[in-house]
């Protein structure tokens, strides 16, 4: 059985920007890849609302994704495959974080994950490092505008370059989600059902080969 972990934020949790609930299974891009990949594969889901790389929010400080990767990492342990999607909740105005910052931030967690789970589990699982969609041009009219202002577009946007080179210098995969998807038009920052199937399918097709 191959363990393949998905952490990432809610567009991994699945959040639905038309009415602030959760997708069911089957919608999200977590559901659609398990189905994708069969029997063979299990797909765990570690999406939090919220959920940054290393920046602590001063009002619920536990999403900071790096204090919660080593445990979720030796519960799910062994773990083959990560699939990191983060940087988004970054670009929050609290933090006044450059797209270099988010960056530096989503290096810390590769490097924390190459170093736990090759102390823990003996090997190194295949890291899949994926630029999230960009913030969409109407965050403005988006209900989470005050949290993300206008200059977290131009950011957002500056974020592949840089994952990227993170990607590159440490031996993880790299994906730029903003090719293949959109955030939905309801609220500028989450992905709508057809952004799910295609992630699902961006996926599958890198871990089936």
């Amino acid at each position: 059985m191959t363990t393949v972990l998905a952490y990432g934020d809610s567009n991994t949790y699945g959040y639905n920007p038309s009415d602030g609930f959760r997708y069911p299974k089957d919608v999200r891009w977590t559901g659609r890849l398990q189905k994708l990949l069969g029997p063979d594969y299990v797909v765990v889901e570690e999406g939090c609302n919220g959920r940054t790389t290393v920046f602590d929010d001063p009002v619920e400080g536990w999403k900071n994704g790096l204090g919660y990767l080593r445990p979720c990492l030796n519960s799910h342990k062994p773990v083959d495959i990560v699939i990191m999607m983060l940087g988004s909740n970054d670009m929050k105005e609290t933090f006044h974080a450059s797209p270099e910052d988010i960056a530096r931030g989503a290096e810390t967690l590769v490097k924390d994950i190459i170093d736990f789970t090759g102390e823990k589990q003996g090997f190194v699982p295949k890291i899949i490092l994926v630029s999230p969609p960009h913030i969409g041009d109407g965050i403005r009219y988006s209900p989470f505008y005050g949290n993300f202002l206008e200059n977290a577009i131009d950011r957002s946007k500056q974020l592949a370059v840089n994952y990227k080179k993170v990607a590159d210098e440490n031996g993880c995969i790299f994906v730029d989600a903003a090719e293949h998807v959109d955030a939905s038009r309801l609220d500028s920052l989450h992905l709508g059902e057809e952004g799910h199937a295609k992630l699902a399918e961006v996926f599958s097709e890198i871990i089936l080969g």
